[in-house]
Formats: C-alpha cells, structure tokens, sequence
C-alpha cells in the first residue's frame, strides 16, 4: 500500500516554470527536514539531474511509453517508500502526448497515480486569458485531480490580484502563489533542454535561488496539504531486487564480479539510475571511468557509454589521445561495448563541426555531423532484424532519442544495423543499432524497467569475454567471433 503524500507540478506548456517550481519545491523541503522523493515524467534526463541535486537522491522517471503501468506504480512505491513526500515533475503541457488524444501524458499519469495537480500558468502578457486556460484543462477531462494553481512570470502585485480574482472566480482554484519574473533565470536553457548541473559551478547556488523563491513566493503549507490529500494507490507491485532511496546506485558485488565500465563526467551523464541498479543486480560492479581525464580504459569485461553531450567538449575528448586509442583497441579485440547516442559519436570516426573536425574514439568507420536542428526529438521504437551481442532478433524495443548529431558518412559498405525503426529517426529513418565485432551503438535509449532484458544480456556478454568464449555478432562484414 502506498499512501506517501504526493504531488505533480505541471504547466500548460514546455518552458513555462514547471521545474524552477519543481526543484524549488523539492529544496524548500529539504530545507525543512523533509525526505523528498523526486520525479521525473517522461525520458529526460536534464530536468531529473536538477531534482536529484535537490532531493539529495536519485530523482526516477516515469513514463507510460517506456514501461508498463505496473512499472511506473511500482517505481514510484518503491523509491517513496519511507519518505515525507513525493515530487513528481510533469513535462511539456498537461494533456501532451503522443496524439490528440493525449496518451502517455503528464494528465494520464496524475490520474494513474491519484496524485493532485499543481498547475503553474506562465502568466507573461495575460490576465482573465489565464483563467480560461485553466477552465480549459479542468473541463477537457474532470478526472484529472487538478488542486491548485501557481502563477509564474508576473509583473507586480496589480497584475497578481487580477489573474488570481479571475481565476479563483472562474475556476474555483486556489492560486497559492505567484513568483515574479525574475532578473536570472537559474535554469538557463540550451539545445537539448536545461544546461545540465554537471557543467555548472553554481549548482547549489541555482538551487538555493529556486528554494527562496518558492519560499517567499508561494503557500508552503498549503501545498504540503494537498500533497497530504493524495489518496492511498492501494497494492502496488514490487520492482524486483530494487533497493529503495539509496544514495548511491546499488550496493556494489564483490570483488571477482564482473567489471562494466561506464563514462560518466561531463561529456556523458545521462544514465537512468533504475539501468545501474540493474547492471549491478545482474552481478556486474560498476567502474566509473572520464574519457576526458583518464590515461586509458581499464581492465574490464564491457563498457556502457551513456549519452550526453561529445559536441559541447569535442576538443577535450579528442585531446585526450591515449584514452581513444585505448578504447579502439578495446573494441577490436571484442569488448562487448553498448553505446547510447553521445556514446555512438564517440565510437564514431569524427565528428564535424562547422569547419573543425574532432577525432573521435575510431573503433566505428561512422563520420557524424552536428546540426542546428534535432536529427531525432521523441519516443522511438525499433525491431531488431540482425543478430548482434545484446537483442534477439524479433525483439522489439522501446525507448527514446533526441539528438543534434547525424551520420554524415559510413565509410564501412558492409556493415550492419541492428535495427529496424518503426518509431523515430535512429540513424536515417530506417535504421538504428550499428554493429562492428561486439560493440553495439544507437541512437535510442532504453530504460531498465521497460527493458529488462537489457542489463542481464549486457551482464551475459560481459561474461562470455571475460570466458573467451567465442560470439557470433553482426559486425562490419557480417558475423565476427571474439
């Protein structure tokens, strides 16, 4: 049974205030002593990076297009579990889906989890408009347990008074605070989202400013009243060997486990906890190693490199001579290596910029290009038609991509994808999962609890090299064996 107070924060659209409120929130409670649990709706990775800072714990997402429904409660029990209260961030508008119909939204999630609504109206330029907006969401689907509204973006006390008059008039919400446009955004925006807090020297700084402004801002105890509202989910399913609230992302196998690297610095950092925790589940002990800083890849079984961004520090990636060529040897010799979108550029030959040329790690013949457009925005799903280390063929996958980089050039005729896509962009439109001996790189990334056969089938391949045992995989020229 879980019956944590909870509460979504939502908008009205992408941009609109949603996570200066969400993180605010979170740090003002945990400026309070409160446990927080914080959540993410949907695959980002940018906006859960900021929560994580300020629950002072792993920040999960939930998304009803990645993994089931049973997932998502179950997900959401099981890291609420002994906690104050949960933070869930919604994202893009409240009804945005996947279609009309608004499937997989923000609104779909509320409802799943019987979690009360906390709508922030972007008021820039608005008054009684504002309340016909929040009429709007209330009617299109009277389940959605909207509770309360927050106003961001406003320009005064004479401009509050009229949009909170209009609203609780016409609405009969309570507006529980109104945060003014402030002087620095402490969440600036880039290409992909948020500038992630790993290339910050100011997190707490931003934090902070999100906290006081909530503070000052907003009614702290009337939230903590409705998020207290939530009704119990009743029988929640449990998420196998999942460990609840740790700090750090699973208790670490001993010392003859096996060993998968993983990058993590701040070229590469997008990895969902639930994908750690699974590897190290499945017995493997997690080696964090920095393409930026380390001298070479060390003694390993496999390598997980996560996306993240090559783009913003190609210079240093590229500088770093000895750590590149170590990984190309690594994967000539049959590494099992599983790479995800930043981590497929890396694998990659080079990668161009303007007029600069960045060399990469060389172990693929993939020359990529960057664009001033995403290559790949969305939810993506693939069919796996070759054989390759990690997938059955016939499998189906889920996941999601949203990338500036694109392939420019494959100069390898034979090789091989894994992949078909039937949802999203991949490599070309068609194409997804570039195969050479055992290493594997995409476009699209999955998460653990809507793949769980990933992480063992990484664990396995892992296994068979540490055993040189030879595996048949799709590779440049068809079938390699290591």
């Amino acid at each position: 049974m879980t019956d944590v107070p909870r509460i979504l924060v939502a908008g009205l659209s992408g941009g609109g205030g949603k996570t200066l409120v969400s993180v605010g929130l979170t740090a003002a409670w945990v400026r309070r002593g409160r446990r927080v649990a914080a959540f993410k709706k949907g695959p980002d990775y940018i906006d859960a990076a900021w929560l994580s800072q300020a629950a002072r714990r792993p920040c999960r997402n939930l998304d009803l297009f990645l993994m089931s429904e049973e997932a998502v409660t179950g997900s959401l029990a099981a890291a609420a579990a002994g906690m104050d209260v949960a933070v869930i961030e919604g994202n893009r508008g409240l009804y945005d889906g996947t279609d009309a119909h608004g499937t997989f939204s923000s609104a779909e999630l509320a409802k799943l989890l019987k979690t009360p609504v906390l709508l922030v109206v972007d008021a820039t330029k608005c008054t009684r408009t504002a309340a016909a907006l929040v009429l709007g969401c209330q009617r299109l689907d009277p389940a959605v347990p909207i509770a309360a509204v927050v106003l961001n973006r406003t320009a005064g006390s004479r401009h509050v008074g009229v949009l909170k008059d209009a609203i609780e008039g016409t609405c009969g919400l309570p507006v529980v605070g109104a945060l003014p446009k402030l002087a620095l955004d402490p969440f600036p925006e880039r290409h992909l989202g948020l500038v992630p807090p790993e290339e910050r020297g100011d997190t707490r700084a931003a934090i902070e400013e999100a906290a006081r402004a909530v503070e000052e801002h907003l009614k702290l105890e009337t939230l903590w009243r409705i998020a207290n509202e939530a009704p119990p989910l009743g029988p929640t399913p449990a998420l196998p060997g999942r460990a609840a609230n740790r700090g750090v992302p699973g208790e670490s196998p001993g010392e003859g486990a096996l060993r998968i690297a993983i990058f993590r610095d701040a070229a590469f950092q997008f990895y969902y906890p639930e994908n750690l925790e699974a590897l190290e589940r499945a017995g493997a002990r997690l080696v964090f190693v920095s393409p930026l800083v380390d001298a070479a890849l060390p003694e390993v079984d496999a390598l997980y490199i996560g996306g993240g961004f090559p783009e913003t520090l190609a210079d240093h990636l590229s500088a770093n001579e000895a750590f590149r060529a170590s990984v190309r040897r690594a994967v000539e010799a049959g590494l099992p290596v599983y790479a995800e979108c930043g981590g497929a550029v890396y694998l990659g030959r080079e990668l161009l910029m303007g007029e600069r040329r960045y060399p990469m790690c060389g172990a693929m013949a993939a020359v990529y290009g960057f664009g001033k457009r995403p290559n790949g925005h969305g939810y993506s799903i693939l069919r796996t038609e070759r054989p390759n280390p990690f997938f059955p063929v016939g499998a189906s996958l889920r996941g999601h991509e949203f990338h500036y980089t694109f392939l420019r050039s494959l100069e390898a005729p034979a090789a091989t994808f894994a992949f078909s896509v039937r949802k999203g962009h991949g490599f070309d439109g068609q194409r997804d999962g570039l195969c050479h001996r055992n290493a594997l790189a995409s476009y699209t990334h999955v998460h653990a609890l809507g793949t769980p056969s990933w992480a063992p089938a990484l664990v396995r391949a892992a296994a068979r090299w540490r055993a040189r045992e030879p595996l048949e995989v799709a590779g440049a020229g068809g079938s390699t064996e290591s």
